[in-house]
């Protein structure tokens, strides 16, 4: 028996953005708080949502405290924020953490406590109540985050989430064009974080015939579009697929869940600060390599997915040209793809590894145990490179 979730209200393609204005009367909007990525105020990306509202009268505020991996700090001075204006609405837009800020303080912002409360490993607190509206808006094709319940917050070392049914947007709007400007490098790293959600899901114990057949199709997609949205920055369609491509994969990790990339990812964005999609990208290739035999069958069904011939090849060659194409990826869309690529030392990966293990809600969605061991060797191979 498996259950599949998703927001009550997707809005998706070219123009979408334009549904705000349906959103705002249906639910008889009089006052907004919307939060931001300062470089998109900055770049008058905001400006078609600042237009809609004034045509409709709607009293609006913008925040731009919004930081990359936010800490709890920063969490809860926008929780504070949005309980001082009292809006009837929040609307969320930028990457994964204006959105994660977005949909957090939202939902807080009708309960009692902090945002420490609520973390998922140290919290004390359960939410009672469901608290503001919020509609969130991605500009990047990755995260994922305007469809889940799930909101992600650096620690000193590690990270950890909030995550509960409330956080689930009311309304999510996942307009391309709204894309068109990322850089390339946030371009490659978001993209990758989509692929890594999509092939996650397809090999989480959690995964279903639904998630499965949304996590090839988003496969499908990010694989066959992201290197000329990284590289040509006029290939719109290959945004557009992009922006589809995130949000099917987003559907399909909400309900299988990721796992072991991710959960070595964490402490890499708490301790070292590495974006969150560079994390996931340069530990994809090494994760898989490890733990393949587990999933074995699954990942060479992926064989066309990935362009790969299965002309007189055992399921294992299948799996391996797999994962050739997963580093091939990393490095063709200019990421780095050794952890020694960043400012980590051999002598880290042990704390590294002791923060990962406590992602338990994490791991244990994925196919193979992973252990202390198992964590060090992978992170080791990381970091050297020994990815074959």
């Amino acid at each position: 028996m498996s259950k599949f979730v998703t927001p009550q209200n997707i809005f998706h393609g070219k123009g979408s953005i334009n549904e705000l204005k349906s959103i705002t009367e249906v639910l008889a909007i009089q006052k907004v708080y919307i939060l931001t990525d300062p470089i998109l105020k900055e770049l008058d990306v905001i400006n078609p949502i600042i237009s809609l509202l004034e045509e409709q009268n709607v009293s609006y505020t913008i925040s731009t405290n919004v930081v990359p991996e936010p800490p709890i700090n920063v969490g809860n001075e926008v929780l504070s924020d949005v309980k001082g204006h009292d809006p009837d609405l929040v609307i969320g837009i930028g990457g994964g953490s204006a959105l994660d800020l977005a949909k957090a303080s939202a939902v807080l912002a009708g309960n009692e406590g902090s945002i420490e409360d609520y973390l998922n490993l140290s919290g004390t607190k359960e939410l009672k109540s469901k608290g503001i509206p919020s509609v969130l808006i991605p500009t990047t094709a990755g995260t994922g985050a305007e469809i889940t319940d799930i909101a992600v917050f650096s620690l000193e070392d590690t990270k950890d989430v909030i995550t509960h049914k409330y956080l689930l947007a009311d309304y999510a709007i996942v307009d391309p064009v709204l894309t068109y400007t990322l850089p390339p490098k946030v371009t490659a790293a978001s993209g990758v974080d989509a692929l890594t959600h999509a092939i996650e899901a397809y090999t989480s114990v959690n995964a279903s015939p639904i998630t499965d057949a949304l996590a090839k199709d988003a496969m499908k997609r990010i694989l066959g579009n992201l290197r000329e949205a990284v590289w040509n920055p006029k290939a719109y369609d290959a945004r557009d697929e992009m922006a589809l491509g995130s949000l099917i994969a987003g559907m399909s990790f909400y309900n299988a869940g990721v796992a072991g990339v991710h959960g070595m990812a964490y402490p890499l964005g708490g301790l070292f600060k590495i974006p969150h999609g560079e994390s996931n990208a340069v530990l994809l290739p090494y994760v898989y390599n490890y733990i393949w035999p587990s999933c074995l069958n699954k990942m060479a069904d992926l064989a066309d997915v990935f362009s790969i011939s299965t002309n007189n090849k055992t399921n294992r060659q299948i799996v391996h040209e797999v994962i050739q194409e997963l580093y091939n990826l990393v490095s063709d869309v200019g990421l780095p793809t050794r952890l020694s690529d960043y400012a980590i030392e051999e002598k880290d990966l042990e704390r590294l590894t002791k923060n990962a293990v406590k992602q338990t809600r994490l791991l244990a969605r994925s196919p193979m145990p992973l252990g202390e061991k198992e964590i060090y060797e992978i992170f080791s191979h990381a970091y050297y490179g020994e990815w074959k």
